[in-house]
């Protein structure tokens, strides 16, 4: 299954790995919400923060830039990426064609044990009510452990990256979720794992398929997210 990221803030050094820690503290903090979309980055703040010099600082920086997390200005500095609701749609678009190819990978490979664990974790998913930060932390648990057993030199990257760009998205649509929304996202959780148990990939696929469609759908109906995170 998936292990735990590595913390925010990890001990401060000068090694060689410095531009990575940047980077993943960055990274989450654009996922969780902390770094909305349009915030600047500075780069003496994040020095400072890291105990880093400006270069590890700058590595980072271009790291997430290509990710596409982050927007760089030539002499002007670095800023958390917006998006439209146009390419919110077309990445939307991509995931629900690559995430269920991504599931065909890893379906066959996971074990009792592990679809048990997606089982648990659809529960706990259940049980979180509003709680907007607590669902969208067990819904990326459950479905990035859904494809953790995926053997691909490309896909899983990609597909990683794509979540990534939506974070602070998904999170907006998320907290303005109806009750009806929010269960059928907990149904369709459970359906996947039926079809999994089932060992029945192609509906597993089926399922994963329409659950991102049905988000990419109900996101053009919210264009004013897409607004609010303008620079």
């Amino acid at each position: 299954m998936t292990t735990a990221p590595p913390t925010l803030d990890g001990p401060r050094s000068r090694d060689g790995d410095a531009h990575a820690r940047i980077a993943d503290g960055i990274r989450r903090g654009i996922i969780d919400g902390t770094r909305p979309p349009g915030s600047r980055i500075l780069q003496e703040d994040l020095a400072a923060r890291y105990g880093a010099s400006r270069v590890p600082v700058r590595e980072a920086i271009r790291q997430l830039e290509y990710e596409g997390l982050l927007t760089v200005v030539p002499n002007a500095g670095a800023w958390v990426s917006t998006m439209t609701l146009a390419e919110c749609e077309e990445i939307y678009r991509m995931r629900e064609r690559l995430e269920p190819l991504l599931l065909s990978y890893s379906a066959p490979r996971l074990s009792d044990d592990e679809i048990g664990a997606l089982a648990e974790l659809a529960d706990r998913i259940s049980d979180t009510g509003d709680d907007t930060d607590a669902f969208l932390e067990l819904d990326a648990a459950f479905h990035h452990a859904s494809y953790s057993a995926a053997d691909t030199s490309h896909l899983t990257d990609l597909v990683v990256r794509l979540w990534n760009l939506t974070a602070p998205y998904r999170r907006s649509y998320v907290s303005s979720w109806t009750p009806d929304a929010r269960r059928i996202a907990h149904e369709e959780h459970h359906l996947i794992v039926a079809a999994l148990r089932d060992r029945d990939t192609e509906e597993a696929e089926r399922v994963l398929g329409g659950h991102i469609r049905r988000t990419r759908r109900q996101l053009a109906r919210t264009p004013e997210i897409f607004a609010l995170s303008a620079v």
